[in-house]
């Protein structure tokens, strides 16, 4: 299959301590088709090199112009030709199509769960869906062998993370009505993983939307962030005791993937979070206590009006974020973008818009903070996950998206420049 290359003709900027970057991205599409809304990394055939998993197709690095399937491929729909005659195309009906669809692989992640030396794929499936891991034969020429994780994973957002702090990442989703968490038995990982819950029984569904884990706090522990607060890890776990919860009315409409950071560089965590996945807004909510109690004030960045960003962005539908050092500031930077096509041609706020993909420097200058807006590509955007993973091992992460245009690396290239080519090309405030 053709790979297509698209080399971003505009340039942006960061300070990395004294020296001066500008930071281009290479578009590499890896192909058109639509199987999954997220794309995960892993080095799958062990040779050293990072490799891109999406859909039941993965691809070797760096080239990606080696596909393997290592899960049945045999997803197709038809397309009607101008001349009359029916195309069958792989995959669901996505961008190729002029109807919508939904794949059964929302988020991707590479894993070594074995123990072998060689990556595994997680693979969170459709929401009220089973996760499923696949196990790397070790032979190119043969499909995987699936294990069930857990059989229902809800949540639009779940993340695959370490969330008890033991070393080994867990799925952190809801599930039957709860919030919880299921880990697995690494030393028999091929049986299911156990669900445990984390609080009482509530109306969350599968299809509920905004999750996250972060240490809220400060305590060293990870709590669960939602879309409606945060729930506290207590001292221990043992005996699946409920977490407390703190309310905090952080994306009523619903958002995506949740972060908690210290973004305002005052020493406790805020949050980061999409106010609408399927709507507008992406914020960061400012930690002060009050009272002797944690509380929080919102900082919206990104809306609906191009007024309403101090650098005229804005994009519908950021149904994906990641949280990454772009430029080796020692501070991480905000990826999300447009999620294209969430609902289909006709849904949601302005479904034809371009496919926006930014990052968003965490800036913060004479006491207060900057998110300055570094444009990426405006046709690809985020499906419900985007990753940000240094491929080749320059320090600069490059950005991995799966969504109903396909899948794409965009990979990341910094160039060192003087200072007035830096400041020439640095985004200017229209205020």
């Amino acid at each position: 299959m053709p790979i297509a290359i698209c080399a971003a003709t505009w340039m942006t900027a960061a300070v990395h301590a004294e020296n001066h970057y500008l930071h281009t991205f290479e578009k590499v599409q890896l192909s058109d088709q639509f199987w999954s809304e997220g794309a995960g990394v892993g080095d799958f055939n062990a040779d050293g090199t990072l490799d891109v998993a999406s859909g039941p197709y993965w691809y070797e690095g760096p080239t990606f112009t080696r596909r393997h399937t290592y899960y049945p491929d045999h997803e197709a729909f038809a397309l009607k030709q101008k001349d009359g005659s029916t195309r069958i195309i792989p995959g669901y009906p996505g961008a190729l199509s002029n109807r919508n669809a939904y794949s059964n692989n929302f988020l991707t992640f590479g894993y070594d769960f074995n123990g072998d030396g060689w990556d595994d794929v997680l693979v969170l499936g459709f929401p009220g869906k089973e996760s499923i891991w696949y196990e790397n034969p070790r032979d190119t020429n043969r499909l995987w062998a699936a294990h069930v994780a857990i059989p229902v994973t809800d949540n639009e957002s779940p993340h695959f993370t370490d969330l008890t702090g033991d070393g080994i990442p867990e799925i952190v989703c809801n599930s039957g009505g709860y919030f919880g968490f299921a880990s697995p038995d690494m030393s028999a990982p091929a049986n299911p993983w156990k669900f445990r819950p984390v609080s009482s029984k509530g109306p969350w569904q599968r299809f509920t939307h905004g999750m996250g884990v972060g240490d809220v706090n400060g305590d060293g522990r990870m709590d669960i962030l939602e879309k409606n607060g945060w729930w506290e890890q207590p001292e221990s776990i043992d005996g699946d005791p409920v977490w407390a919860f703190h309310k905090v009315a952080f994306s009523p409409g619903g958002g995506a993937q949740m972060f908690a950071y210290d973004v305002d560089r005052d020493g406790d965590n805020d949050v980061i979070t999409s106010i609408a996945a399927h709507g507008y807004g992406i914020a960061w909510y400012e930690q002060h206590e009050e009272n002797n109690e944690i509380k929080f004030k919102p900082h919206v960045f990104v809306n609906k009006e191009a007024s309403e960003n101090r650098y005229g962005v804005h994009f519908s539908q950021p149904h994906a974020l990641d949280l990454v050092d772009m430029d080796q500031d020692g501070i991480k930077d905000i990826i999300t973008g447009k999620r294209f096509w969430a609902h289909g041609p006709t849904g949601d706020a302005e479904p034809n818009a371009p496919a926006l993909l930014y990052w968003f420097k965490i800036h913060k200058e004479k006491g207060e903070v900057d998110l300055i807006p570094q444009e990426i590509d405006d046709h690809s955007g985020v499906g419900t996950q985007v990753m940000a993973k240094d491929m080749n091992n320059d320090g600069f992460p490059e950005i991995i998206v799966g969504n109903k245009m396909g899948t794409f690396v965009h990979w990341h290239k910094a160039t060192q420049v003087s200072r007035k080519e830096w400041d020439a090309a640095r985004p200017k405030p229209i205020d």
